[in-house]
């Protein structure tokens, strides 16, 4: 009896471990989503005249010196109506989530190979996200991403989801027959691959250059990227996976770094 009473003491105090590991888990996440979200914005064009006058393009987020924004290459406006004034822009968090504030922005770097940019924006800076060292990254990895899955049409308000990195890939896909290499991926292949972060949780358009970032310490280690999907991985396997790929930050810097 004596030892039937230590097992099952043994076994509730475990459950209590576990449940308390669980809850600090939760917790920590919660510290780090608040600490991120001052840094997300969202991107799109902006032009007075029409209705709605700023049309959602992909997430951002700050980093360096507060003024530059990361996102994905794909999110940036190839071209423009200039002469209509239409012009990039961001919202960044205003006196509520009903009213952001729109900030003009400028692309100043794109490295298209690895879907990653940068924008200037106007006024004054912006908090700022921590960026880590993707090469550390590994499969089962806990992390979650930030960003406008819908873009705003339900007022400026960026969604969490959680994950793990389910794996390492590359970014091409050999194709099983001719007829499956579109022109992105054959110039992928003259390019060479490289590694990206497959995802166990869902992206969606609006989450295109949403941060990728450590559950634990916040750091950002990816740049989530619906363009590869589309136009590499759904294209080798024939229909639409489902399957959410993030780039690693490592590309993010070097454009940092040659802005130097």
């Amino acid at each position: 009896m004596a030892a039937d009473r230590l097992r099952v003491g043994g076994i509730s105090f475990c459950f209590l471990m576990l449940a308390a590991s669980l809850a600090q888990a939760q917790q920590g996440l919660a510290d780090t989503v608040a600490r991120l979200k001052p840094a997300i914005v969202a991107v799109g064009t902006f032009q007075k005249t029409r209705s709605p006058s700023f049309l959602f393009r992909g997430t951002g987020f700050a980093v360096g010196d507060g003024t530059l924004i990361a996102t994905a290459a794909h999110v940036v406006a190839e071209s423009m109506q200039v002469e209509n004034q239409e012009v990039m822009m961001v919202l960044v968090h205003g006196t509520s989530a009903s009213q952001p504030q729109g900030r003009e922005a400028k692309a100043i770097a794109v490295d298209k190979a690895h879907d990653v940019a940068l924008l200037r924006i106007t006024g004054p800076p912006l908090p700022v996200v921590t960026l880590g060292s993707s090469d550390a990254v590994r499969d089962g990895q806990a992390v979650a991403f930030t960003g406008f899955p819908l873009g705003t049409r339900l007022g400026f308000h960026p969604v969490t989801h959680r994950a793990i990195v389910a794996a390492i890939v590359p970014a091409t896909l050999p194709s099983p027959n001719a007829a499956n290499l579109d022109a992105r991926v054959i110039q992928g292949i003259k390019e060479g691959t490289f590694d990206l972060f497959q995802l166990d949780a869902t992206a969606y358009p609006g989450h295109s250059g949403s941060p990728l970032y450590d559950a634990s310490s916040a750091e950002v280690i990816g740049i989530v990227n619906m363009g590869w999907l589309k136009g590499t991985k759904d294209a080798a396997i024939g229909q639409p996976s489902g399957i959410s790929l993030a780039v690693p930050v490592r590309y993010l810097q070097s454009l940092l770094t040659n802005l130097r």
